[in-house]
């Protein structure tokens, strides 16, 4: 009897993790799915993106960290993992496919499949899943849904998927007006359609008899137990205090007993005593592991296969604040916290690395790319840390002799009128043009292009475009070291003094380039306060107030105008330095600076490098 009850349980479970191109839409699928399951009772009005409760995910409308959350529908239990579009998370896109056992697949029905799109797809598609098309904002004007089903089905065959993964259903919707349905044509005012379809092609996770197994694929963290392991169980029974065996990546075997069990209900989590394989479970007590680890039987350990990572394309520099206003406004300012900080972020962050330096109080972090480590360095100045930021260097790997750099796939969408200028910028930075083809009233153009070119490249398309192009990335492979690529010509701007930035001084140097301060500001000595307009840096004073005489003259003070200062964001900042200048970070400030702050210092770095 007890075998058929479990047999029957397993049925009633789905796997899913949704994937797709950043600002397709898949966190407010999500949210609909939540609502029409009736996971809110009618009193509970929720606001918009449950789904993204971080303040940063919030801002930049993208998902950074991946999530679990679990619905009841025609009494089936279905888990969805909502993924990451970045392809600069690879690392967690990779471990979400562990935990899946089919994928949402959702799709812009004007936009069609985009890079990141087929970032993502081709994760899925390895790993064996089956996807199911939901192509969504059909609401939108121009849209060509039937268009997009085609390339859809070109780019998972260009992606050599199986027979059964091409043979896949489509539905359509907007997941912002909440409707899907199978034919575009027909709108409808819920969202079954996607359910049942999730329901009908999405299988069952397969049951495996024999001893427990599970991997490691998320890790969380609460201040009363410690360390809580993310997995889903691949097979076997686990319950409350049970004795289990940890088998490394590295196969070496420790022991641990499971304390909690948590199973997933709705966006919360409940406990429980037993875990049957096929659901996501979380637990806690277990000592010293990490992601891609084992949980085994305790005498039998058998490992699963581990996860591979995508490996890192870029390194920064992360030191302490040494700036004139140093503790000013953070509280974790010394490379002890900055340190424990990083070390925590390496146990969550698994595309990441850091090393340490011949300097205590420098370390070397490694990541997927500028937005991935800008993320992190955000998130810290909002902890209240404060830190200095060296200029992104991207990784030089040598194959069979060779110098190699990464290389990625760059697309760019932007008005045809604009498209000479985009592809001239690309090329000095040495991209090579793939292809060009119009899409409606937009130049779709594609690049191979080293990672080198794409620090900074953005800021300078935008300025070009007026706002107008659409830039993603995401990283190929390892190819052969492109040669020089021109940096930022202009010169910078360099404080002579500390002091307040007078308007007086601003207004008589307007003329020399534009600045990043606003007036009255407080600056120091070797702050860089703006942009040359010529190649070479100068150093300014910009505290000299104006001298007052007794004589009264009329006309003498003219009213100043001064143009508006650049505010940077992080991203920008980090782009935009040269290899002798930090980006201060504090919990209120994002500044630029030289290494050395003092002009002969710099004299002598500067003859140091020459020698």
């Amino acid at each position: 009897m007890h075998h058929i009850f479990r047999k029957s349980v397993m049925q009633n479970i789905r796997n899913v993790a949704i994937i797709a191109h950043v600002d397709h839409g898949k966190t407010t699928l999500v949210d609909r799915i939540l609502e029409s399951c009736k996971f809110f009772k009618d009193h509970e009005k929720p606001g918009e993106l449950v789904m993204d409760n971080n303040d940063l995910e919030k801002e930049r409308g993208i998902t950074i960290l991946s999530k679990n959350v679990s619905v009841k529908y025609k009494d089936t239990k279905i888990n969805i993992i909502d993924t990451p579009g970045h392809s600069d998370f690879g690392g967690e896109v990779e471990r979400v496919m562990n935990m899946a056992d089919g994928v949402l697949l959702l799709v812009d029905a004007f936009e069609g499949p985009m890079p990141q799109t087929r970032f993502v797809l081709q994760k899925a598609l390895e790993a064996g899943l089956k996807p199911v098309v939901v192509i969504n904002k059909v609401d939108k004007e121009n849209c060509t849904p039937d268009e997009v089903h085609e390339k859809v089905f070109d780019l998972m065959f260009a992606l050599d998927a199986s027979e059964e993964q091409l043979d896949f259903v489509t539905v359509y919707g907007s997941a912002k007006n909440g409707w899907m349905s199978l034919d575009w044509q027909k709108p409808t005012d819920n969202m079954f359609a996607a359910l049942d379809a999730i329901l009908e092609h999405v299988p069952p996770p397969i049951q495996e008899e024999g001893n427990i197994q599970m991997m490691i694929t998320s890790l969380d963290f609460s201040k009363y137990t410690g360390r809580i392991a993310i997995g889903k169980l691949k097979r076997g029974q686990i319950s409350v205090n049970q004795q289990v065996a940890l088998v490394k990546r590295d196969g070496t075997v420790a022991k641990g007993k499971v304390k909690e069990l948590f199973l997933y209900d709705g966006l919360a989590k409940i406990k429980v005593d037993v875990v049957n394989a096929g659901d996501i479970c979380a637990i806690s007590g277990l000592e010293g592991f990490e992601i891609g680890d084992t949980i085994s039987d305790i005498d039998e350990p058998q490992a699963l296969p581990s996860i591979t990572i995508d490996e890192p394309t870029i390194s920064m520099l992360f030191t302490i604040n040494d700036s004139p206003f140093f503790g000013k406004e953070g509280k974790y300012v010394t490379s002890r916290h900055i340190k424990d900080r990083l070390e925590q972020e390496l146990e969550r962050n698994l595309a990441m690395k850091l090393k340490e330096t011949s300097s205590a109080d420098s370390f070397l972090v490694y990541g997927r790319g500028v937005l991935h480590l800008a993320v992190l360095i955000e998130t810290m100045r909002r902890e209240g840390y404060e830190l200095q930021i060296g200029q992104p260097r991207v990784i030089i790997k040598e194959v069979d002799g060779v110098k190699c750099e990464p290389i990625e796939e760059l697309t760019i969408d932007v008005p045809e009128h604009h498209s000479g200028k985009v592809i001239e910028f690309v090329s000095l930075r040495k991209g090579n043009m793939l292809t060009m083809e119009p899409k409606g009233d937009v130049m779709h153009l594609e690049f191979e292009i080293p990672s080198r070119g794409i620090i900074g490249l953005r800021n300078t398309l935008l300025t070009t475009t007026q706002g107008e192009a659409i830039i993603s990335h995401r990283f190929k492979e390892f190819q052969e070291h492109k040669g020089e690529i021109p940096q930022r010509i202009n010169g910078s701007l360099i404080s002579m003094e500390n002091g307040n930035a007078i308007p007086y001084s601003l207004n008589n140097l307007q003329d020399r380039g534009k600045f990043f301060v606003t007036p009255n500001q407080e600056i120091y000595e070797g702050q860089v306060v703006g942009e040359h307009s010529r190649p070479g840096d100068v150093v300014v004073n910009l505290t000299k107030a104006k001298k007052q005489s007794n004589v009264r003259s009329s006309g003498a003070d003219e009213k100043i105008k001064l143009i508006p200062p650049q505010i940077f964001t992080l991203e920008e900042a980090l782009e935009y330095i040269q290899a002798d200048e930090y980006v201060e970070v504090t919990p209120d400030n994002i500044r630029l600076r030289k290494i050395h702050l003092k002009e002969h210092e710099r004299k002598r770095a500067r003859n140091a490098a020459l020698t």
